[in-house]
């Protein structure tokens, strides 16, 4: 049997997932080829993929004619087709989702992001968007802006499975985990069960690195200490970011209250990178990948990523190794001014801002189509 590095990562405990959706991927049969031959275990989607698959092609303009002749607005029509595609990716992941006691074999789905600051309207949407779905392994993604929080740990009580999106920093990613907690701990104190209620937790990694890295090579520029600390840690905020965060994660999920927890069959809420497509060209193509292999991780990758890594990846757990490294990092930052959790604030906003165009974008387009 061909080595396939891809199908590898299941053994080092982490899931790969693919980021993107599109109707001739299910329907051509080849997302069932990547489940067999290389292992997928999921799926993710946005606004902005969504605005790629549905305005950039012509696969959908029959049905979007349809749908149009039915009377339906371009919100309606928007949400048929993003539903029937998540619907149907979910029922091609079923046979693992059902094999693997439903801890792998999910799709996403994103609320509207204009709702991203709007508690009450999200959890409104998300429960519409759940009962629309009406499938086991879908997870609705929710940003983890403040508003995002409360509508998180609402939802976990309610039994809907969430895929907390938007996460840049470290105190967020405490906060994110806390109201999954919270919220299957209210549950269970209403006698519901939780051993069907999953949620991963999405730290978007390229991003910041792309945010971060002008400041350090401005920095190097210079001269002094500052200069060589910015040296030594350019491009590695992103990485830093994610072993810190895992570090939290197995604190948070090891602790003596989720222990308690466990007995209720209580899943960890997973960390999954996000944002693992290398946006510099002078990193390697698996960067996001490759340092970020770990126990009870999901990695989301769009496909060309996935492509290379299948091509030339080198599977090994290194998500713990230069633990002590990632916290010079951090000192480094400190030292140099570079304050994470404002930057995390401006990629959370800057992230929103990333998913309402396309997907207004995407309304406008719709419309011309229709």
């Amino acid at each position: 049997m061909t080595y396939n590095a891809l199908k590898h990562l299941g053994t080092l405990g982490q899931s790969i997932w693919l980021d993107d959706i599109r109707r001739d991927l299910i329907t051509s049969g080849r997302l069932r080829d990547l489940i067999e031959t290389d292992g997928l275990r999921g799926m993710t989607s946005n606004p902005a993929i969504f605005e790629q698959a549905i305005g950039e092609s012509h696969e959908y303009d029959s049905a979007i004619k349809a749908l149009a002749a039915e009377g339906k607005d371009v919100q309606a029509i928007y949400e048929t087709l993003s539903q029937q595609d998540v619907r149907s990716a979910a029922d091609a992941f079923r046979p693992l989702y059902e094999s693997s006691g439903g801890a792998d074999g999910f799709v996403s789905l994103e609320v509207n992001p204009h709702l991203a600051r709007d508690a009450g309207g999200t959890i409104e949407e998300a429960r519409r968007l759940w009962a629309a779905l009406d499938r086991p392994n879908v997870l609705i993604k929710v940003p983890a802006t403040a508003a995002g929080l409360t509508a998180i740990q609402q939802l976990i009580t309610e039994g809907i499975s969430v895929n907390v999106t938007l996460l840049f920093g470290l105190a967020r990613y405490r906060q994110a985990a806390e109201a999954y907690i919270a919220g299957i701990e209210a549950r269970l104190a209403r006698g519901r069960p939780v051993r069907n209620v999953a949620s991963v937790a999405s730290f978007f990694l390229s991003r910041i690195d792309a945010l971060v890295d002008p400041d350090l090579e401005a920095l190097a520029a210079g001269g002094g200490r500052s200069a060589e600390l910015a040296r030594q840690v350019h491009g590695q905020t992103a990485v830093a970011s994610a072993k810190l965060a895992y570090k939290c994660f197995k604190e948070t999920f090891n602790s003596q209250r989720l222990r308690a927890l466990d007995r209720a069959g209580v899943r960890a809420q997973r960390l999954l990178w996000a944002s693992t497509g290398t946006k510099n060209p002078a990193y390697s193509d698996v960067k996001y990948i490759e340092a970020l292999i770990g126990p009870d991780t999901v990695n989301t990758a769009p496909p060309a990523t996935l492509d290379a890594y299948r091509d030339h990846g080198r599977p090994e757990a290194r998500l713990e190794h230069d633990l002590d490294q990632a916290q010079r990092v951090f000192a480094a930052l400190e030292e140099l001014g570079i304050r994470l959790d404002d930057l995390a604030q401006r990629l959370e906003d800057a992230g929103i801002e990333k998913f309402v165009q396309p997907f207004d974008k995407l309304m406008a387009t719709l419309a011309g189509k229709s």
